[in-house]
């Protein structure tokens, strides 16, 4: 599978907000965004004028690197969206927050998503007491994600887990510090979904 392997920072400066790509980097006086305003390269720091579909190609530029997808991808899942019933907007981000990757992230179980794919290629995941090594695989309502057993006694386990007892959890997902679980109670509504996204402009976009 194809990888980005540049700066992840020049992400961030791109779109001008901050993607958190870099785990506990991004929440420092480090971080790119906040030391660089402008945009990477050397037109970074030019005005141009940004076109109707200028503005719906950088609001899916900017979901696909929240949630770190690629183009096919991220087509594919707005295909899957459109078939639903509902909104198709909320349906694609319900889909892309219901990643394994994203929902390891949510459950505090990883300082990123970046880190949470790493992590879960590497096989320290189980869901529903299977060993699922796909980043990409689609949790679904009453899936239960565990840590490994022998993963529990890694360093960077333990820092999680410690920062992971004492951060607030979103109300779709269940997180249980004694037995190292989380469970996804629920599909997340579109008010729970916390990324500066427009997402009628990514619908917008692919219905040209």
């Amino acid at each position: 599978m194809a990888r980005y392997k540049e700066s992840v920072c020049r992400l961030c400066r791109r779109e001008g907000l901050k993607l958190y790509l870099k785990s506990e980097r991004c929440y420092t006086d480090k971080c790119a965004v906040d030391r660089r305003t402008y945009g990477p390269g050397q037109h970074g720091q030019s005005r141009r004028k940004v076109s109707e579909f200028g503005t719906q190609l950088r609001e899916k530029q900017k979901a696909r690197r929240i949630y770190g997808v690629l183009e096919k991808q991220f087509r594919n899942y707005f295909k899957q969206a459109a078939r639903k019933k509902g909104v198709t907007g909320e349906a694609l981000l319900q889909i892309l927050e219901s990643r394994l990757d994203n929902v390891v992230y949510r459950l505090g179980l990883a300082g990123s998503r970046n880190e949470a794919r790493q992590m879960i290629t590497h096989g320290h995941f189980r869901v529903n007491d299977h060993k699922v090594d796909i980043p990409s695989y689609l949790v679904r309502s009453g899936d239960e994600i565990t840590v490994r057993e022998k993963s529990r006694s890694m360093t960077r386990f333990k820092e999680l887990w410690e920062m992971a007892e004492q951060r607030a959890h979103p109300e779709w997902l269940e997180f249980d510090a004694e037995k190292w679980k989380g469970r996804m109670v629920r599909l997340p509504s579109r008010e729970e979904i916390d990324i500066p996204i427009s997402e009628h402009l990514i619908i917008e976009l692919y219905s040209r």
